[in-house]
């Protein structure tokens, strides 16, 4: 199955993960750590996150390490944009009439 970013970010837990890792690199029993779920279930979080890319797991020894890699959400940025642009847009516009009715009135 083909995941994206959206279906990453989707949920909750996958979202706190992006989260923690923003700041720091953590292997990942440390991830693991941090919840209270099963680390099966973290260890899934992890796979999908890192087959959409949002994150990437490095092998140092033992250890695996999980760093945050951002440059997959720009997706999401670009996606909000329109939106962003869209309400900006109402937004200024009722600010417009608003300030034509406030004008109205006062006269």
């Amino acid at each position: 199955m083909r995941r994206d970013v959206f279906q990453a970010i989707a949920d909750p837990t996958r979202r706190e993960i992006i989260s923690l890792l923003a700041s720091q690199q953590l292997n990942l029993n440390a991830v693991a750590d941090k919840f209270d779920i099963s680390r099966p279930a973290v260890s899934k979080h992890i796979r999908i996150l890192a087959e959409c890319g949002l994150i990437t797991i490095k092998q140092q020894g033992r250890e695996r390490f999980c760093q945050a890699n951002f440059k997959k959400l720009k997706q999401v940025e670009d996606w909000a944009a329109q939106y962003r642009k869209f309400w900006n847009n109402k937004l200024d516009a009722l600010e417009n009439f608003l300030d034509e009715e406030k004008t109205t009135k006062l006269k």
